[in-house]
């Protein structure tokens, strides 16, 4: 059975880190109705929702992804990159007690979990603003004694790696290659975003069905071409506050 950890909507999203998009503003309760569509998405594919309270004085703990690395047989538990967004672990870390053995990220490591991308038994991590050489050093002690490797991924002009690029196919990466080295995924088919789509190379695979935003149907078409079955959700608000749907969800096995 699969989990998906998630979050309400904060009241105070709008007040949420930025780093490569211009502040827009951002309405909460609309926010809150596309979030709960993503929830019913996650359910109507499988995923049992274990939703975490609000956060009010939290802005950016709707992206709960960026809390926690979890595989099947332990979770590491993040230290964000944004010093606003370290009190985001605690509560996740205390739900996740529940199915997973804890690690932690400790200073001076830091690493967001939007920075880690799964492939197998193959961690990718991107070295960005938020996740620095400590930590991904204390993610690759954690996790290579069950038999996983890290790989570090040069990137540039996105939050995270999973900005960049995301699994949508045993095998198949979805990737602006504008942000982010590929060398390391030699022999993997690599599908590029519209040129017009920078920011739609962020996908959720959950079983056989790539979860994917409304707002990028160009790239969408190039999925659906290649008979990949593609769920469609509207994450317009809490794309203003640089998030994705991979973002939103922890899930994973149990």
């Amino acid at each position: 059975m699969l989990v998906a950890i998630t979050r309400e909507v904060s009241p105070s999203i709008a007040k949420c880190e930025l780093t490569h998009l211009v502040r827009e503003a951002i309405d909460v309760r609309n926010a809150r109705l596309q979030h709960r569509q993503y929830e019913r998405c996650l359910a109507d594919l499988g995923c049992r929702i274990h939703r975490l309270p609000v956060e009010a004085s939290l802005p950016d703990s709707v992206f709960v992804e960026d809390a926690a690395v979890v595989v099947n047989e332990l979770a590491v538990i993040m230290r964000p990159g944004a010093e606003s967004r370290r009190a985001e672990a605690a509560s996740v870390a205390e739900a996740l007690a529940g199915y997973r053995q804890l690690y932690h990220i400790e200073s001076p490591g830091t690493i967001d979990g939007g920075d880690v991308l799964r492939v197998g038994k193959v961690l990718y991590v991107g070295l960005s603003s938020r996740s620095n050489l400590a930590g991904i050093e204390q993610l690759r002690s954690y996790v290579s004694a069950y038999g996983y490797e890290v790989e570090m991924v040069e990137m540039e002009g996105c939050l995270h790696l999973k900005s960049a690029m995301t699994q949508v196919r045993r095998g198949t990466l979805l990737v602006n290659r504008a942000s982010v080295d590929v060398s390391a995924f030699e022999g993997m088919e690599l599908v590029d975003v519209s040129l017009s789509e920078s920011m739609g190379a962020n996908a959720l695979l959950i079983g056989q069905t790539v979860v994917y935003p409304k707002a990028y149907p160009e790239t969408r078409r190039r999925l659906e071409e290649r008979g990949m079955e593609v769920a469609v959700v509207d994450v317009s608000e809490m794309a203003k506050a640089e998030g994705g749907v991979t973002c939103c969800s922890l899930i994973f096995d149990v």
